[in-house]
C-alpha cells in the first residue's frame, strides 16, 4: 500500500442508533440484521478485509427521516434500504463493482 491508498477501498457504516423516547430509529427498521446481512454477504463473496471493503457499526448518522441508513466511503454515498434484497444490490453493485445503487440513494435534503 503506498501512502495515498486508503486503508480499505471501501467503508460501510450501518446506522444502528435505539432511541428511548419513541422518536423514530435505525434500529426500529432492522438495521441490525441488514448489518449482519451485509457483513456476511461481503465476507461471502471475498471482499472483506486490509485493501477491500470493511462492514462497520454505527451511531445515529443524523439522517433518520430516510431511515434505515448506511453510508458508503470514500465516495460518501448514503442509501436509505428497505430488505435484505436492497443490502444484496448494495454489497454487489456498490462495494463489489464499485456502481451506486441509485434508486436507493437518500435523497440530499433528507436529515433527521
Amino acid at each position: 500500500m503506498s501512502e495515498n491508498t486508503s486503508y480499505y477501498e471501501r467503508h460501510i457504516f450501518f446506522c444502528l442508533n435505539q432511541r428511548d423516547n419513541g422518536e423514530a430509529s435505525c434500529a426500529q427498521h432492522r438495521a441490525q440484521a441488514a448489518f449482519d446481512r451485509c457483513k456476511s454477504q461481503a465476507k461471502a463473496m471475498g471482499l472483506s478485509g486490509v485493501g477491500k471493503v470493511r462492514v462497520n457499526k454505527a451511531g445515529c448518522l443524523d439522517r433518520c427521516a430516510g431511515g434505515p441508513i448506511a453510508v458508503v466511503y470514500p465516495e460518501a454515498v448514503w442509501y436509505s434500504y428497505v430488505d435484505e434484497h436492497d443490502i444484496d444490490e448494495i454489497v454487489q453493485s456498490h462495494l463489489r463493482d464499485g456502481v451506486v445503487v441509485e434508486r436507493l440513494v437518500t435523497p440530499p435534503d433528507v436529515g433527521r
